[in-house]
């Protein structure tokens, strides 16, 4: 999300921070480009004036002029105006209400609202400890009912028992009356859509709205329909009074611009973004931390969240353990990747890192792929037991069996081994303290993070077949989380694309 916006604002800012003084004339040339920026990010035009003018009016003060680092401060008001813009502060799905909370969901047909239901209620189950009923009151989409059954059954949540021929209103009656008389803390109320806004959808929104009196009306828009979804915003509430903005395929979303003009048009906040089809692909939206990932300043809070939501806090406490005892066999490696899938993968991950975005270029110059990851694992998973132990038994018709069955050949097998030994010995080398792996790992756990690394040392280490970790990835490295991410030793290794 956010990735064209955040390269053009970050060559603009760029430029800024080089130099020792900011004219009035310097400031107005910055505003010019970042309006162009904001209006090909499909940012609502009278957002992008309010926007500008605003940045303008405080950067050409004399504290800013007479400041040591102007161009850095111009940056921290760009942010500070990003934020406000965005909404302030964050604002998470309201629950402070007698039980059963009616949550209602609306929107277009075919912006995702039976999935974020499943996911919202998924997280309001694991996250917020709540029980959950869900409730499909959709009767028109053929197999709707029967899709969020299968959900429910998915995330581990109780749905309604669907009843044929029963109309909207009804259903929900129902729905109410079942999580009072099962003890539900949520109920969520997943409604029907249309192909486009009509007379027919507002009416009947209208009617469930008066019937079940919902705590929380939240709109589900798609983000990649732009300024679409802002104008969707605006008829929904005008007719149905919405609470609170889903964004859903942000990830998609290279632009944001529905994003970024939603609540400066609409007024209502954005609670949640929707990224991607898994059912844990559900964040709060902090402004904030938006705002820091929009400026290339990154987002550790939200990388230590996806951690300590994804990873096993006990196995990463024996995985750090044993690294640090210098202990790294072909098992630890798949357990590494199968970790760093369930943050996001190295997208994911490089994403909300501070400073990765200013470096992208060269990032996708190495051609990082995901895919490569899990061919490693299918490799891995195609060995003995004995094999995964001890790698140095693994000769040529070893290699030939485990190549034909993971589907690979056997020069992967013999990076992926190359590539292991080497992160073998960076683990020796830190369960000692010694060399430069030691000295970073002491670093992280210091919460120093990673050293800054510019683009020719990147390059070095890629050829190398190996990176020496993520901020904080060290055994010790993120503060709070047992052995950093999930105990990384490091991203292993940076794969080329096929």
């Amino acid at each position: 999300m956010f990735e064209t916006l955040s390269e053009r604002l970050g060559s603009v800012l760029d430029r800024l921070t080089r130099r020792g003084s900011l004219t009035e004339a310097d400031v107005n040339e910055a505003m010019r480009e970042v309006r162009r920026a904001l209006i090909e990010a499909d940012v609502a035009l009278d957002v992008v004036r309010s926007f500008t003018d605003k940045v303008r009016t405080k950067a050409v003060g004399q504290d800013v002029i007479r400041s040591v680092t102007p161009g850095q401060m111009v940056v921290k008001i760009v942010h500070d105006q990003l934020v406000e813009m965005l909404g302030s502060d964050a604002q998470p799905v309201d629950l402070n209400a007698p039980a059963p909370v009616a949550l209602m969901l609306v929107g277009l047909q075919g912006s995702g609202k039976t999935t974020t239901a499943a996911k919202l209620a998924k997280r309001l189950s694991e996250r917020d400890k709540r029980k959950v009923l869900m409730a499909s009151l959709d009767t028109r989409r053929p197999a709707a009912q029967e899709q969020l059954r299968i959900l429910g059954t998915q995330a581990g949540i109780d749905t309604l028992p669907i009843i044929a021929g029963q109309m909207p209103v009804e259903i929900g009656r129902r729905a109410l009356m079942a999580a009072r008389l099962g003890g539900y803390d949520v109920v969520i109320l997943d409604t029907a859509g249309r192909t486009h806004i009509d007379e027919s959808l507002m009416a009947e929104m209208a009617e469930i709205k008066r019937d079940a009196n919902p705590h929380e009306i939240l709109l589900v828009a798609d983000a990649l329909t732009g300024q679409d979804a802002v104008n969707l915003a605006k008829s929904f509430d005008e007719r149905v009074g919405v609470t609170g903005i889903v964004l859903t395929r942000v990830d998609g979303d290279g632009r944001g611009g529905a994003a970024l003009s939603m609540r400066a048009v609409t007024g209502k906040p954005i609670k949640l973004i929707g990224t991607g089809e898994r059912l844990d692909g559900l964040e709060d939206f902090d402004p904030e931390r938006i705002a820091g990932r929009i400026l290339g300043m990154g987002d550790i809070v939200g990388l230590v969240e996806k951690a300590a939501a994804n990873i096993d806090a006990e196995k990463a406490q024996k995985a750090a353990e044993r690294m640090r005892k210098g202990v790294f066999d072909l098992d630890d490696l798949a357990e590494q990747l199968g970790q760093m899938a369930k943050i996001g993968g190295m997208s994911g991950v490089m994403g909300l890192l501070p400073g990765v975005g200013k470096m992208k270029k060269q990032i996708d110059s190495l051609g990082i792929d995901d895919s490569v990851f899990r061919r490693q694992t299918a490799i891995i998973s195609s060995m003995t037991k004995q094999e995964r132990k001890n790698p140095d038994i693994l000769k040529a018709n070893r290699k030939k069996r485990i190549a034909a069955g993971s589907g690979t050949k056997v020069e992967e097998i013999n990076k992926l081994l190359k590539m292991h030994r080497q992160m073998a010995d960076m683990m020796k080398a830190m369960g000692k303290g010694k060399g430069l792996f030691g000295k970073m790992g002491a670093m992280a756990g210091m919460g120093g993070g990673m050293p800054q690394m510019d683009p020719a040392a990147l390059q070095q280490l890629a050829r190398s077949g190996g990176m020496p970790g993520l901020p904080g990835g060290m055994p010790g490295g993120l503060p709070g989380l047992p052995g950093g991410l999930g105990g990384f030793p490091g991203l292993p290794g940076l794969p080329k694309k096929k």
